[in-house]
């Protein structure tokens, strides 16, 4: 018989099998003869101590120090394969905001266009006054008329356009509304297909994520970018307005995946060390992706040669089939060993190193013991959905207001740039200023977040930016540049809260259920882009009415989020039973506190040094799984909240760009919940 003990010796825990007679704990033990389910659980018990045995000895990230962490391959891979693959998602994300300008129309009246009358000829004597113009959506029912004065009689009745419309091209030659005619009652139709590039994204940032999960990042990357490519340039053919809507349907199924796929093989190549360096440049190429659009779509202003332009240069990037690798991360995680040797031994001949084929072999005990362990973690995640956050009344109220507030961040953040061509006498140059504003937005949170905490950056940012959208309506309807300004620094505060939310929000959901927390939260937030081109709508009959709503929304958002615990330099909560305790004293007096004092060793931490504790083989899988962090890294079944043997003490926490990429148990990052 077998007596299994889990024994705590200094800083790591040391499992051990004695013979002897009697039980496990309470359990009768297994002899050979005993069932094959028996048998089942001796060898899971197996592969947990080799797995507790390849956990303390390789992890992919203590790989990369050897092959090169940010050496020349991941700079060449990196700056011209995954982060330029960030510029077309910039282009397909707006450039629908060029193709449908409304150029000024009013109604065609055929009957007088035969009698010889010229088009302004006609709309003077058929079209009835509104206010300094002329009405755009009515007409009269001409009766008898001169042709020396070409004047109205106010006693004709007045009707809605029957015939169609003229526009005045003199400006605006070229949009959707005048080929597809989508005016008067039909103005609403351009919002409606703006609406459907942020369904698809919705629905397509979970397929293309899953696919990314099973059959990886380099297959999931190219499916989408040739998705988006090709109806990027069907668009341009489209005969009605209906199979145009279709082509920006499936055109936004790849927006938010294809800026996030690169994202995601650029992380897995590079060391902890690197990855908020690699988010920010991320975030630079995709707004630098937009800042081009302002300056295609003032070049080109027909909407079919601008569909053109931004698809066809891209297809130049189907040379990534050649060229574009598999993560090894994920490749190791599926167990394709030799196919990860091979992309890791040329990582280390183009950084210059040597890749010890021990390293290899350490590797391959971790992935083994890792899948056997697949079945008991799936076991448990299937239990830890994000409904059962809602048991317990603090992780209640923090999952929702983490939901609210992102919810009101990511609206308002799409709203400001969605409505960025609106601002100002010129649209493009208001568009180009818009996305501008991110660049030192992003650079300056990335060197106050580890110094001012994550809770006041978002809470400012979106109080700030909330307060100067409400301030436009202040504005005389002449002052353009002065509400372009306020329009500015709104977005400005509001584009460094977007950077805050997703970090916070992961760091705020307890380890075992972080995914599906980060997920819930972020498809709810993603209704708000079905929502917010309906609001830019109400822009036509007034410009500043969106922004004030947006302006309340944002304030809103800011004010809850101050009410969320702050994150900086605390220790986050591993299980649900940390996350109920992780923040539970934290009340609105607590507040104004800005950065809290680092968490600290407690005086009788080394008091437990000898302590031993028998387990049950059952629960030797769950508490394993609860020592393997999002990394893959070690972090021990200790945590702040609940101490069960000694800890190495927080030097310093992990960048802040890390907390959001959820990993698997053998360090694979999940696309699927990164939306």
């Amino acid at each position: 018989m077998k007596k299994v003990e889990l024994k705590r010796s200094g800083h790591s825990d040391i499992l051990e099998e004695q013979e002897e007679d009697g039980e496990v704990n309470g359990e009768a033990s297994y002899p050979p003869s005993a069932s094959p389910q028996a048998q089942a659980r001796r060898h899971a018990f197996r592969k947990l101590k080799e797995a507790k045995q390849s956990e303390k000895s390789m992890d992919f990230d203590d790989l990369l120090p050897h092959v090169g962490e940010f050496g020349r391959y991941q700079k060449l891979l990196i700056f011209f394969i995954c982060l330029p693959a960030c510029i077309p998602c910039g282009f397909h994300a707006f450039n629908q905001l060029f193709m449908s300008p409304i150029p000024p129309h009013w109604c065609r009246v055929p009957e007088l266009e035969a009698a010889g009358l010229s088009p302004l000829q006609a709309r003077n004597l058929s079209i009835p006054r509104s206010g300094e113009g002329f009405a755009q959506c009515s007409q009269y029912v001409v009766g008898n008329y001169s042709l020396m004065d070409l004047q109205p009689d106010p006693t004709w009745p007045i009707v809605p356009c029957r015939s169609g419309w003229v526009y005045d091209t003199s400006e605006i030659y070229s949009s959707i509304v005048i080929d597809y005619g989508l005016v008067c009652d039909r103005a609403i139709y351009p919002t409606i297909g703006l609406s459907a590039l942020n369904i698809g994204g919705i629905i397509g940032v979970y397929v293309f994520g899953t696919i990314s999960d099973k059959f990886g990042r380099r297959v999931s990357f190219l499916v989408c970018l040739g998705i988006e490519q090709v109806f990027g340039l069907v668009t341009a053919f489209a005969p009605d307005f209906w199979t145009w809507t279709f082509c920006r349907f499936l055109v936004g199924l790849t927006v938010p995946a294809i800026y996030q796929i690169p994202f995601i093989i650029s992380l897995e190549l590079v060391g902890p060390s690197y990855r908020s360096f690699v988010t920010v440049m991320t975030c630079l190429f995709y707004v630098g992706g937009m800042l081009l659009l302002a300056g295609v779509a003032y070049l080109i202003r027909n909407w079919v040669y601008l569909c053109l332009a931004t698809s066809l240069p891209f297809f130049i990037l189907v040379v990534y089939w050649w060229v574009l690798p598999e993560s090894p991360r994920w490749l190791l995680s599926q167990g394709r060993l030799q196919e990860a040797r091979i992309i890791l031994n040329k990582m280390a001949e183009v950084n210059k190193t040597h890749l010890p084929e021990s390293f290899m072999q350490k590797l391959q005990d971790r992935m083994l013991a890792q899948q056997a362990l697949s079945v008991s973690s799936a076991q448990k995640h299937t239990s830890s959905g994000f409904f059962s956050m809602c048991h317990t009344p603090n992780m209640r109220l923090k999952a929702i207001l983490i939901t609210v507030v992102w919810f009101a961040n990511e609206t308002v953040y799409v709203g400001l740039s969605y409505y960025g061509p609106a601002m100002g006498d010129n649209e493009y140059l208001s568009f180009f200023l818009s996305c501008a504003v991110e660049v030192p937005s992003y650079l300056l949170c990335w060197v106050v977040m580890d110094r001012w905490g994550r809770r006041w950056i978002l809470g400012i940012g979106m109080i700030v930016g909330g307060i100067f959208s409400i301030c436009t309506v202040l504005m005389p309807e002449d002052a353009s540049m002065a509400t372009l300004v306020l329009y500015l620094v709104a977005k400005f505060a509001e584009s460094a809260a977007f950077l805050i939310i997703y970090p916070f929000a992961a760091e705020q959901y307890p380890t075992e259920v972080r995914g599906v927390g980060i997920g819930f939260s972020a498809y709810v937030g993603g209704l708000g882009l079905v929502i917010i081109p309906f609001i830019n709508y109400l822009g036509t009959e007034m410009l500043v009415l969106p922004l004030l709503i947006m302006g309340v929304v944002s304030a809103l958002g800011g004010i809850l989020a101050f009410r969320l615990p702050e994150t900086l330099q605390q220790k986050l909560p591993n299980t649900m039973a940390e996350g109920e305790a992780f923040g539970q004293d934290f009340g609105w007096r607590d507040c104004l506190a800005c950065v809290p004092e680092q968490t600290k060793k407690d005086e009788n931490y080394e008091e437990n040094d000898d302590e031993e504790e028998i387990v049950p083989v059952e629960e030797l899988g769950q508490r394993y799984s609860s020592t393997v962090g999002r990394d893959g890294e070690a972090m021990g079944e200790a945590t702040p909240l609940r101490r069960l043997g000694r800890q190495p003490s927080l030097i310093r926490q992990t960048s802040v760009m890390d907390t959001p990429i959820i990993m698997d148990a053998s360090g694979a990052m999940k696309l699927t919940f990164w939306v």
